[in-house]
């Protein structure tokens, strides 16, 4: 009886996840119209998205999954790295990882920045200057008419100081009325651990909850960020492949919108 019970169980999660899988392919240009403004006459040939990271392999660590459906969903999309990634003077290395990663998920080496400067070093425990963040992210967004901004949000994914440092930034952004009107932010939700951490498993409860944006990838997609993943091989220590195992991350990622208006916050 326990046999048939694990056999039901089974198909009727992965009945549900493929139902997951085929309304999201449906909503999901909708809710790009919807955030971007986009006319109801087209696709997302649109949305121009930029995505802003701190370090060469957050891209695929964190935002596989959204990248892979924007681009499958023909959106203009771009990375702004803030960082070459040089804690461990790896940095030379780290920049061609980052381009040989993008190129897997869909981006060319011309929509790809990397920021190397000396006062954003790659170090958890480094402040960086919010002003000059802030500075950096929107001469990007004016210089390229992006209308979407995709970051991490408050405790950046995994509580590194420089995540929360951009979170920071564009939050100072939108607070001071710097960002174009016609341009959504949006942050990568961070989750608690036990949810981090079940893989797919995640997909029905992200699916149920409110959010902005959700974006999901099934095996073949998973199979891409993975592939995105090795191409970091500085950084593919042993936790690294229970990482691109079990984590949410690669399979979905959720969104909130960052709110445009005044807010209290501190300039470094």
């Amino acid at each position: 009886m326990s046999v048939y019970l694990a056999v039901l169980v089974v198909l009727s999660c992965s009945i549900w996840i493929g139902w997951i899988y085929y309304r999201h392919r449906r909503t999901l240009a909708k809710t790009l119209r919807h955030l971007t403004n986009v006319s109801s006459g087209r696709e997302a040939d649109d949305v121009r998205a930029l995505l802003v990271t701190a370090h060469p392999d957050d891209e695929c660590m964190f935002f596989a999954p959204t990248i892979l459906r924007l681009v499958e969903s023909n959106a203009s999309v771009h990375v702004l790295c803030l960082s070459a990634g040089n804690y461990y003077n790896q940095g030379a290395q780290r920049k061609q990882e980052l381009l040989h990663s993008c190129a897997v998920l869909g981006i060319p080496d011309s929509r790809i920045t990397i920021v190397d400067h000396k006062k954003l070093p790659d170090d958890p425990k480094a402040e960086w200057s919010i002003s000059l963040v802030s500075s950096l992210i929107v001469n990007h967004i004016r210089a390229h008419s992006f209308n979407m901004v995709l970051t991490f949000d408050g405790r950046g994914v995994s509580g590194h100081a420089n995540h929360i440092a951009i979170h920071k930034a564009v939050s100072h952004l939108a607070s001071t009325g710097q960002v174009p009107n016609d341009c959504c932010l949006l942050s990568l939700v961070t989750v608690g651990l036990f949810r981090k951490y079940i893989s797919f498993l995640e997909l029905p409860l992200s699916w149920l909850l409110p959010s902005c944006l959700r974006c999901f990838i099934g095996s073949r997609g998973y199979r891409q960020a993975k592939e995105a993943m090795f191409c970091h091989r500085t950084q593919l220590l042993w936790f690294r492949y229970l990482y691109i195992f079990f984590s949410r991350y690669m399979f979905v990622n959720t969104f909130q919108m960052i709110p445009q208006g005044p807010k209290n916050l501190k300039i470094y």
